[in-house]
């Protein structure tokens, strides 16, 4: 995440927001209050009304259909222009966790909070895509580590780990081949990985895919 955060108050004002953004290339803004606590969140979404309906004058359908987006067409602070309570995340989350609930929320940042909610970061969508720049013998060493001593303690021959462009491959002979969907679910877990493959054969011989 980001420790450094440009963050605003209930009461900055319009232009102060944009000018914010744009200083700092962000398209969301946490709006603190009291000793940092997040209340809201600005976002470019909530901003945009303003524009979109500065020269038209909506139908009378329309106004029902967009009760939200019309009164913030007419905000000019970050109270009124808010989307509270803010979809955050603590600190202790897993970067799974996070893009889980970007995903669902349908935002590309989310500011990150301590136990009593107050900021300590923001994790973008592309903090969590850096994962996926960690060296290749890193994750395999990990996997070695994390994944292959723990499940196959005992194999009838050395379990491999090949890691390429982030692509995990498992080979070699294992004792109990039921074990392979667990791995597989344990090797995704690991940050970095793109994907895993197996070429584990089982007692008998069998290739396990």
């Amino acid at each position: 995440m980001t420790h450094t955060v440009a963050s605003i108050g209930r009461r900055a004002n319009f232009k102060e927001i944009v000018e914010l953004m744009e200083q700092w290339n962000v398209s969301a803004l946490p709006v603190l209050e009291g000793e940092g606590r997040v209340i809201g969140v600005v976002s470019e979404a909530d901003l945009l009304p303003k524009e979109e309906f500065r020269d038209s004058d909506p139908d009378r359908y329309t106004q029902l259909q967009r009760l939200s987006d019309l009164a913030k067409a007419g905000a000019v602070t970050a109270e009124e222009l808010m989307t509270t309570p803010a979809v955050t995340i603590q600190a202790n989350a897993t970067l799974a966790q996070a893009a889980r609930v970007m995903a669902h929320a349908k935002v590309k940042r989310l500011p990150v909070v301590d136990d009593v909610g107050l900021l300590k970061g923001v994790v973008s969508r592309g903090d969590l895509l850096k994962v996926f720049l960690r060296d290749d013998e890193e994750i395999a060493e990990e996997v070695r580590r994390e994944v292959v001593s723990y499940l196959f303690r005992a194999p009838l021959s050395p379990v491999r780990v090949n890691v390429h462009d982030g692509i995990v491959t498992l080979a070699g002979r294992v004792r109990d081949t039921s074990l392979v969907p667990v791995a597989a679910r344990l090797v995704r877990a690991v940050e970095g990985v793109v994907d895993v493959e197996f070429e584990l054969r089982g007692p008998a011989g069998q290739l396990e895919r």
